[in-house]
């Protein structure tokens, strides 16, 4: 048994391949045996496909760069034909029959998936507790939320389960489980990763694909890989300029970054939170780097219900399609929540949808023009630590209410007035330093660089320029090699195999 499998990340696994120093099907196993070990307290695998994981890995070539490496799904987007995609869902059961175009690119690396990974119900929310599966827990401590909606894929990545797992990133989706985890979480530039052909501009561009990882050259790597044009895509984007990889293996020119600690949504911002912050900017001092508080000029009032009008028209959108699928009795099955956000998009009007647009236009001209005078723009990723399990969800009478609320009328006078804000809080509030990256499109990353007094991960925020990607690996490497979180375990990761 191959014993050492969870202090590699994917490169060094491939490198050991590629060595003939341990075999794909070995490497498989460890990977199997750690999921067997540890999912029953993580819950964070929901579906496996082991023997035709086995099949796959008995016919690895070696040539790709991630040849023979375990790999794990998110439930979300990533179809994988012949498996079943079930979106975080008990009202959806899809089984398609190619894959989307990022697996093909994913599976191009050489990469072994044996299995899909949780979400809550169509990533709508920061946490993964999902009605269907129930929720995944945090690796560092059980019972706290992995953040969401990509918290399947960064739990089983924080546990050594696989080294990098997929995941997207709509509101926070990739940066914010990764700061919950423990874990390296990058979200690229707008359309550099495709999306296609079962999506062609999610959420109006705001969603975007990639993997969360331990290791910033495991990501680095990959975006290298799969970054690039797509057929019909709305966006059309070369290779970057500059390898990422390469880039993450030298230091930057000193930088001029901006921080600040004032979230885009009226929030409170818990004291741990400001900590990291603090520590991180005197991290980034002593390496040479020129860091002053400053910040881009948003309304935060309207910023967070442009948002809002978006995704609840998207998600009005998404539970057409599921009455598609499976009738009146699917959407019925549907979590309440997720029925009153498409109520409140069903209620909107067109001009309701283009004044939001627009409102997300002038969020990218501010951040532009910041960006004209800043490289990189630092927040936390969390506005506190991981919440417990329960804490953001709603509870049982709001539900009930929000039940009620999807049959009535009006649902798009309680977005423009601020009403529905009280529902939408647990969930939006926590999201207000993330945010912003998808309304723009730029690319962003969060780095582990601190730990609560309860010794709960909280993850610092990297926002650079459009399509300069590079430069935020660059400087990702540096911090990794300053203050290496590489073969830092959670609790629930103690498993070295059999004896």
């Amino acid at each position: 048994m191959f014993r050492e499998y969870a202090q590699y990340d994917g490169l060094g696994l491939a490198d050991l391949i590629r060595q003939k120093e341990v075999s794909p099907s070995e490497v498989l196993e460890a990977a199997l045996e750690r999921a067997s070990a540890l999912n029953p307290e993580l819950n964070a695998i929901v579906h496996t496909f082991a023997e035709r994981a086995r099949r796959m890995a008995e016919d690895v070539s070696g040539e790709g760069l991630f040849s023979g490496v375990p790999f794990l799904f998110k439930d979300l987007m990533d179809d994988f034909a012949g498996e079943p995609m079930s979106m975080g869902s008990l009202a959806v059961k899809r089984i398609p029959d190619r894959h989307s175009e990022l697996v093909r690119r994913y599976m191009d690396t050489g990469l072994i998936p044996f299995g899909k990974t949780s979400t809550p119900e169509f990533g709508l929310t920061i946490t993964t507790e999902p009605k269907a599966f129930g929720p995944v827990h945090n690796p560092w401590k059980r019972g706290y939320s992995t953040g969401g909606s990509s918290g399947g894929s960064a739990a089983v990545v924080a546990a050594g389960i696989v080294p990098m797992a997929s995941a997207n990133d709509g509101g926070g989706s990739i940066r914010f489980p990764a700061a919950c985890c423990g874990v390296f979480g990058f979200k690229p530039s707008r359309g550099l990763t495709p999306v296609g052909p079962e999506f062609g501009e999610p959420w109006e561009g705001a969603v975007t694909g990639h993997v969360i990882t331990r290791s910033v050259r495991d990501s680095a790597a990959m975006l290298d890989a799969v970054s690039g044009p797509e057929v019909g895509a709305a966006y059309r984007v070369a290779r970057l300029e500059r390898s990422c990889l390469k880039a993450c293996a030298e230091d930057p020119r000193p930088l001029r970054i901006a921080f600040s600690s004032r979230p885009m949504i009226s929030t409170a911002v818990h004291p741990e939170a400001l900590k990291g912050l603090e520590s991180t900017v005197r991290l980034l001092q002593n390496m040479g780097h020129k860091v002053e508080e400053a910040a881009p000029s948003i309304d935060r009032n309207r910023f967070w219900k442009d948002f809002m009008v978006v995704v609840c028209a998207h998600t009005a959108a998404l539970c057409h399609k599921v009455r598609q699928w499976g009738g009146p009795e699917a959407v019925r099955r549907l979590e309440p929540a997720t029925r009153n956000m498409a109520a409140m998009g069903k209620s909107l009007s067109s001009l309701d949808f283009v004044l939001a647009k627009e409102g997300w236009h002038g969020v990218q001209l501010a951040m532009g023009r910041f960006l004209e005078t800043w490289d990189v723009f630092l927040t936390p990723t969390l506005i506190g630590p991981p919440a417990a399990h329960g804490e953001i969800p709603p509870s049982p009478m709001e539900e009930k209410l929000l039940v009620a609320g999807s049959w009535l009328p009006g649902g798009a006078f309680l977005l423009k007035s601020g009403l529905a804000k009280p529902f939408a809080a647990p969930t939006l509030n926590r999201m207000a330093f993330t945010i912003c990256g998808n309304m723009t499109g730029l690319p962003g990353m969060s780095l582990p660089l601190h730990e609560t007094a309860e010794g709960l991960p909280l993850g610092m925020l990297f926002t650079g320029r459009m399509g300069e990607d590079a430069t935020l690996f660059a400087l990702a490497g540096q911090v990794e090699r300053a203050r290496p979180w590489l073969h830092n375990r959670p609790p629930l990761a103690a498993f070295s195999g059999k004896p």
